[in-house]
């Protein structure tokens, strides 16, 4: 009965990771310019800020006033000339207009082509989640392979538990595949 209870906390915790590993890449999606305004965009720019790299999110407040344009207002004006060169060598793409106090952002239309290498990013950024499950997955296998080495855990036991796994491993794939699938709808939707 032990060993059941200890099972099914080991089970929580691959659970646990993996839906962790799935946040990180729904939040790594979030990062890809679609042709509309969003702050999330800005969520990776890290800015100089007196020798030291800082979020921009801790720096200004970030809003979109509309569709196509975010603006950034900085809660000291001195750092503008910081967060505007910090956006202008991110790979965004955008180019910042500052008027001395507010720096905006005008999100263009994308092009077809800059569609298909965006959903090529996406694609790569589901490969690098997928990988990560998979890891998770070779960690708990490899650690039940060896209770069942130390005579902890029949073979028939070790056997249920390793499929047990890699069904919790499949059911997390499949909502990288969705999540993949959503985002690549909205960079190809015009």
């Amino acid at each position: 009965m032990e060993l059941l209870w200890e099972v099914s906390v080991k089970l929580a915790d691959i659970k646990s990771q993996m839906q962790k590993t799935i946040e990180a890449t729904q939040r790594s999606f979030n990062t890809l310019r679609t042709g509309r305004a969003s702050t999330s965009l800005l969520d990776r720019i890290v800015v100089e800020y007196y020798g030291t790299e800082t979020p921009l999110k801790s720096l200004a407040n970030i809003s979109t006033p509309d569709a196509t344009t975010i603006a950034i207002q900085a809660f000291d004006r001195s750092c503008l000339g910081a967060i505007e060169r910090a956006i202008f060598q991110s790979d965004l793409g955008l180019t910042p207009n500052n008027d001395g106090s507010v720096v905006r952002l005008n999100i263009p239309s994308l092009t077809s082509e800059r569609r298909q290498e965006l959903v090529k990013v996406a694609g790569k950024l589901a490969e690098e989640g997928r990988v990560a499950l998979r890891n998770i997955r070779r960690e708990s296998i490899d650690e039940i392979r060896k209770q069942e080495k130390n005579s902890d855990i029949s073979e028939d036991e070790s056997r249920d538990l390793q499929e047990e796994v890699q069904k919790v491993t499949n059911q997390y794939t499949s909502k990288i595949d969705e999540l993949l699938a959503a985002k690549e709808k909205e960079i190809t939707s015009i």
